[in-house]
């Protein structure tokens, strides 16, 4: 299969494409520099439409791209380019599949954060967006830039993707050094449900949902056994052999300001779709998840 990528230098952009090539797939990375590979294609998302060549004989585009979700939460120039950044590259891609001759499958990135917080509720795809959040208001609109490749019969999919866990990358890069030294603790209650997935399991759902051409709209990409904020601290000091008794108070991420309901809020989540089309996951429950997200890449 021929894949275009948009945000491929990212660290699941990375693993995304690395996986993809292995199996025998070509793959065109689509930067916004000057390109310096074979393989990449420069666009400009922000200024002007993709050329419609680039998607000549494509299967499926995949758009990964986006802003770090790291930054200052008191920033609105930050919370701007997190809503721009992947607003306006899915919905640049959506435009460019409507007009091509044969539509490629569009894999448009998204987040778990979409539904907001629901407390105990068990949420499957059809569940409903609660509250107006940063990241739930972000998601929403991402979602919908997506529109123009549906309205002309193109197949989308929303990869709702939970916290991915691996030690390369955040989360985990930053909390497995505190848990380390005896620093980590819930945040909060602890009880909040806390959606994550391993890099492993991302990657191999994402090819699924390119190579399955069933699905379409919405695909939690979450572990099938929901836990807790306290769960995921438990499971995490276990694995590191050192207490969790430093637990974060909710007025103190209050103070973070528009994230603080990622942090606080649950989200108890299910890859519903997922589970219903067969597909078979490596990591089911929050200890294996962080078991082998401790050791990924060694």
């Amino acid at each position: 299969m021929r894949f275009v990528i948009a945000g491929s230098s990212g660290f699941l952009g990375t693993q995304l494409r690395e996986s993809l090539q292995t199996a025998g797939h070509f793959v065109v990375r689509l930067v916004r520099g000057t390109p310096t590979a074979a393989d990449q294609i420069r666009w400009s998302p922000y200024d002007e439409p993709l050329a419609p060549e680039v998607l000549d004989d494509v299967d499926v585009v995949v758009n990964l791209a986006g802003s770090a979700l790291l930054g200052n939460p008191h920033s609105s120039q930050w919370a701007d380019e997190l809503m721009r950044s992947r607003v306006e590259t899915t919905r640049t891609l959506a435009e460019a599949i409507a007009k091509a001759p044969k539509q490629p499958a569009f894999l448009a990135g998204n987040a778990s954060g979409y539904y907001g917080d629901h407390g105990d509720e068990l949420l499957t795809e059809s569940s409903k967006r609660r509250g107006d959040s940063l990241l739930s208001s972000v998601a929403s609109a991402w979602q919908d830039a997506a529109q123009p490749a549906r309205d002309a019969g193109g197949r989308v999919v929303v990869l709702r993707t939970a916290p991915v866990l691996d030690r390369r990358s955040p989360p985990l890069s930053l909390l497995a050094p505190l848990f380390k030294l005896g620093l980590g603790g819930p945040l909060g209650t602890g009880d909040q449900y806390f959606p994550v997935t391993t890099t492993d399991d991302w990657v191999r759902a994402v090819i699924f949902c390119a190579e399955n051409d069933a699905l379409s709209g919405p695909v939690n990409i979450t572990l099938p056994e929901p836990a807790t904020n306290d769960e995921f601290t438990k499971a995490l000091g276990d694995l590191v052999h050192r207490p969790t008794f430093f637990k974060v108070p909710g007025t103190v991420l209050r103070a973070v300001g528009p994230m603080a309901p990622e942090l606080l809020g649950s989200v108890r989540l299910l890859p519903q779709v997922l589970l219903d089309a067969g597909f078979e996951f490596h990591h089911h429950d929050i200890r294996s998840a962080l078991a082998w997200a401790l050791r990924a890449g060694r």
